[in-house]
């Protein structure tokens, strides 16, 4: 007898804690909706009913918990309406907690009943409220992204995508992949990237590419942020990809120097050699594609070639230093390689011969490296070069004025 009051009684108190629960789910709900809402007050009565056992599976749970915060969120955007001050952040947190509550309401409010029917009774309202909250997102991230809170504006750009993307919108305005939704993707790459998270800068960054909002722009980041992630494969599709798009003038160069430049420094001259033509079929009259290309033959031990090509670069423009001490560099490499060789001829007649070679070649250098000095003086690798070149052709006065020149830039 004594065992079944017991029981009776453990049953008595379950149904009681079990409705105090779904009590303080209404009252939260009543709380919030009150001209003098307190929504701390509203938000813990429902932090209970979401862990205990008896409600923490209620679509109406979840539902009031979200509500609580749109609440919170309307009461502020309110005040801002009415042309008052909002709390800005006290509103945005609030924004922010609405989307996670509602959609595990709507997951369970999706649930077959006990008879294996779904009889939604929320999920109007969700669809309702997350609409109209929508574009609030957008203005959430705005918001942070100005503060610098990078990490904040992320959360708000990606709930508004989120939101956009979800089934219940299909064929509605807010599912629209408007220029307010490309927008919304841009920044949250662009927000990523002031994070310094090449890797989630590069997954929402390749999101927003395929979008005609600032394609240019997305896909320079791209190669930018593969760069830093050291992942050339990908860095190498996404400029040649951008190439590809034809974008303005003045941005094509940039994926076409950038792509000769990946070719160059991973040993692709032939690749490098062809992007070179069809950027000096662009633009004829670059002295700077012109030295590039030298630079390459002169990679590929053909200094015919390297000569034609920085020679090429000085005609049209007399005062790049790079192909002035390009050329400079070749013959005195030259000179240097005459000069071993005759030291080593037994034949006095044969070593003079080709020592004379060498100090020819060592004359040629000389004008290019002494202009290439004049432009920039402080240039040690310039100076190291005239050096070596005054005391080969015995030009002590010369020799000593650009050792003391070094010995200062020491």
């Amino acid at each position: 007898m004594k065992r079944v009051v017991l029981l009776v009684a453990l049953c008595v108190a379950a149904s009681s804690a079990s409705f105090a629960q779904k009590k303080a789910v209404s009252d939260a709900q009543s709380i919030a909706k009150s001209d003098k809402a307190d929504f701390n007050e509203a938000r813990n009565l429902i932090k209970g009913a979401l862990a205990n056992d008896e409600t923490k599976n209620d679509a109406k749970t979840w539902y009031v918990a979200g509500f609580v915060e749109d609440q919170a969120f309307s009461a502020e955007r309110t005040k801002q309406i009415l042309g008052q001050k909002p709390d800005e952040p006290k509103m945005y947190e609030a924004l922010y907690g609405v989307l996670p509550y509602f959609k595990k309401s709507y997951e369970l409010d999706q649930l077959p009943d006990v008879k294996g029917k779904v009889k939604p009774k929320f999920s109007k309202d969700i669809k309702s409220i997350l609409g109209a909250d929508h574009s609030y997102f957008f203005n959430a991230g705005a918001y942070y992204y100005d503060k610098h809170e990078f990490a904040k504006a992320i959360d708000g750009f990606e709930q508004y995508i989120e939101i956009a993307n979800m089934p219940m919108f299909a064929g509605t305005k807010t599912a629209e992949r408007d220029s307010t939704y490309m927008t919304v993707q841009f920044y949250s790459a662009i927000a990523a990237i002031q994070l310094n998270d090449a890797k989630l800068a590069i997954e929402k960054l390749t999101r927003a590419k395929d979008f005609p909002y600032r394609q240019n722009d997305v896909y320079q980041y791209l190669a930018y942020e593969c760069d830093q992630a050291k992942d050339t494969v990908a860095m190498e599709k996404y400029l040649e990809e951008g190439y590809s798009k034809s974008f303005a003038e003045d941005t094509t160069d940039y994926y076409l120097l950038s792509l000769i430049n990946l070719y160059i420094t991973s040993g692709r001259d032939e690749k490098a050699l062809s992007y070179l033509d069809k950027a000096i079929e662009k633009k004829p009259t670059n002295a700077n594609l012109y030295n590039v290309k030298g630079r390459v033959y002169e990679d590929q031990k053909d200094f015919e070639k390297a000569l034609t090509m920085f020679n090429k670069a000085l005609e049209i423009d007399p005062n790049l230093t790079d192909a002035l001490s390009n050329v400079g560099r070749i013959y005195y490499n030259q000179a240097v390689n005459k000069l071993s060789d005759a030291n080593g001829i037994t034949d006095n007649t044969k070593y003079k011969a080709a020592k004379d070679d060498a100090l020819k070649l060592f004359k040629q250098a000389l004008p290019f490296f002494e202009k290439a000095h004049t432009d920039k003086p402080d240039e040690m690798e310039y100076m190291i070069a005239l050096r070596g070149i005054y005391y080969n052709l015995d030009m002590g006065d010369k020799l000593k004025d650009i050792e003391a020149k070094m010995g200062a830039n020491k």
